[in-house]
């Protein structure tokens, strides 16, 4: 019989225990995962007590993730979901093969984590894309796209093909959300979106690389060294994350169906709208360098890439490699 892999759900908190926190622990109690959920200095930690106490849960209080390295979280800061990186850190460090990164307003329904193909490889649904990047949003909701598409490519999407189904080994399989999708400020402002996606939706993917978040996403053991929340790019961190590993790995990710129902907390758009300047600023010159001939290795970062977020990259891997 072959191995079971070992599963781990991670998340950052700041709120007491919500729905969606209730619902992962019965998931971790009943399928066989385990709940890591990392606080902040704004979170309630006594009013994780209980949830603490279970063998299937693991909180990080502030104590226990400067234990695990004071630099990387002097380097982070506080009050901030890059804290999230601890997460990746303890699930690595428990033998997690997968890892689902989620976010606390993330309902999971009935059909959460029961199709995961992380780590297999298989035919994926393949759009042709004429663009550096693509848009995952795009062939369901045409005039939606995904947080971390560049701006300046909008006007030019165009998906004039079907999708071919080609073989690709599934590194990250990102999950999709009904509810409140995850869009930019700019997109939300003009459209305030309710989304339902159809529920026959099978993994599909684009031929260039695509943006995807850091909620109801899966994510292979062989990748989580070159995944990395970058902290101080505002709402750009996991999107800048999920293009630097895609640099990295090449053509691993797969898009699929709903899984989770998301009740968005209440947020100041304007201020996201701020948070996501940098991304409309540079994400598709990022791209570009990060996809040159021979990828980064071994190049300079640009410019705009803040040098404190490098150095708690570099922290956070050698972190990674003393578990390996």
């Amino acid at each position: 019989m072959a191995k079971q892999p070992k599963k781990a759900i991670i998340t950052t908190t700041i709120n007491p225990p919500t729905e969606a926190l209730k619902k992962f622990a019965n998931i971790a109690r009943d399928d066989n995962w385990h709940l890591f959920i990392v606080g902040d200095k704004k979170t309630p930690h006594a009013e994780y007590n209980d949830l603490a106490a279970l063998d299937y849960v693991t909180y990080l209080s502030p104590n226990d993730q400067e234990e695990i390295s004071k630099e990387l979280s002097d380097l982070i800061g506080w009050n901030c979901i890059q804290r999230r990186n601890f997460g990746l850190i303890a699930a690595y460090r428990w033998g997690a093969d997968i890892i689902a990164t989620i976010d606390d307003n993330n309902i999971p329904n009935e059909k959460w984590g029961k199709n995961v193909r992380v780590g297999q490889e298989f035919g994926v649904s393949t759009f042709t894309w004429d663009l550096p990047v693509f848009d995952p949003l795009a062939p369901a909701f045409p005039s939606l796209w995904h947080r971390g598409f560049p701006v300046q490519l909008l006007n030019k999407r165009h998906i004039a093909k079907k999708p071919q189904l080609k073989t690709r080994k599934v590194l990250v399989q990102a999950d999709l959300w009904d509810g409140d999708p995850d869009i930019d400020a700019i997109c939300r402002i003009s459209q305030s979106p309710n989304c339902r996606f159809n529920p026959s939706i099978i993994h599909y993917a684009g031929d260039k690389p695509m943006p995807f978040n850091s909620q109801n996403t899966f994510l292979s053991r062989e990748i989580i060294r070159d995944y990395f929340l970058f902290p101080h790019i505002g709402r750009m961190d996991d999107i800048w994350a999920a293009y630097y590993v895609q640099a990295k790995h090449g053509d691993i990710v797969a898009f699929y169906k709903a899984t989770v129902f998301q009740a968005r907390n209440e947020h100041d758009l304007v201020k996201d709208l701020k948070a996501e300047m940098i991304g409309y600023e540079h994400t598709l010159e990022l791209v570009e360098w990060l996809f040159q001939d021979g990828g980064p290795e071994g190049q300079e970062w640009p410019e705009f890439m803040p040098r404190e977020s490098l150095e708690a990259f570099k922290v956070y891997q050698g972190l990674i490699n003393a578990d390996a």
